[in-house]
């Protein structure tokens, strides 16, 4: 069941939100080459926790970390290590917010000092195709409208969409109904309604769509080994359209 946020709920996810959107500002600002993916988990703990907030991640699902630190063809749910970025790498992270009884949940991909021109064009697009879908966050519109703007930006610019990992509602719980693909046909779908809150986070691949699980049963990469991107944002559909709770220079 999809449950509308109140006023009171809204402005405690918009609370929530702005911690998240702090957090990715100084990811962007700490992400540079011999950093290791261990001190920005430190860094994103020790500045959530900082106003009074908890790490929706750590412990969730038992994940180890505080942030998804996924590097190169990692898609998500990259674990934090003393694995240290190099020039040219990219980098997506994830941050999620508990505070006051909600959550808010982001993403960005960040480059690591010079990029190639290929790994630019992804970021940029996938970061383009979160603007799209945000868009038809609009009352009288469908779910799945949502998705379609994801994916038909993309597939335009010759990249794919994974499809084995959605979007998702947002609030009390971190996971809530409705899941929100990236793919799909439009018009279909729950009619959205002032008081939704979702987690839109297209994950796209410069190669093919498909995506495998490592050993350690929480990173996920691209099969053939291409690069990704991830961005996310935690939206509120108001009686004027839609509010980017997690809004940062970095997306």
């Amino acid at each position: 069941m999809i449950k509308l946020k109140s006023s009171k709920e809204i402005k405690l996810m918009r609370e929530a939100g702005k911690i998240v959107a702090e957090v990715l500002e100084l990811m962007g600002q700490t992400v540079k080459p011999g950093v290791t993916t261990a001190r920005l988990d430190s860094v994103a703990e020790s500045r959530i926790r900082k106003h009074g907030a908890e790490p929706a991640f750590l412990g969730y699902n038992n994940f180890p970390a505080s942030i998804c630190a996924s590097v190169n063809n990692e898609v998500v749910h990259g674990i934090p290590s003393l694995r240290r970025l190099k020039e040219g790498d990219i980098i997506s992270i994830d941050v999620g917010v508990y505070r006051k009884g909600y959550y808010g949940d982001a993403a960005a991909t960040f480059a690591v000092g010079k990029i190639s021109a290929e790994a630019h064009k992804l970021i940029d697009v996938t970061r383009a195709s979160l603007q799209k879908a945000i868009e038809k966050m609009q009352s009288g519109n469908r779910l799945s409208d949502i998705s379609h703007a994801v994916q038909a930006y993309v597939e335009q610019n010759a990249m794919s969409v994974v499809r084995n990992y959605v979007g998702h509602g947002i609030g009390e719980q971190m996971h809530e109904e409705p899941q929100v693909p990236n793919f799909g046909l439009p018009g279909r779908g729950p009619l959205l309604q002032p008081g939704i809150a979702l987690a839109i986070e297209p994950m796209v691949n410069a190669g093919s769509w498909e995506v495998e699980v490592l050993d350690d049963q929480w990173t996920v990469v691209t099969s053939d080994d291409s690069l990704s991107a991830h961005f996310e944002h935690t939206v509120v559909l108001g009686e004027n359209g839609p509010e980017v709770m997690t809004s940062s220079s970095f997306s």
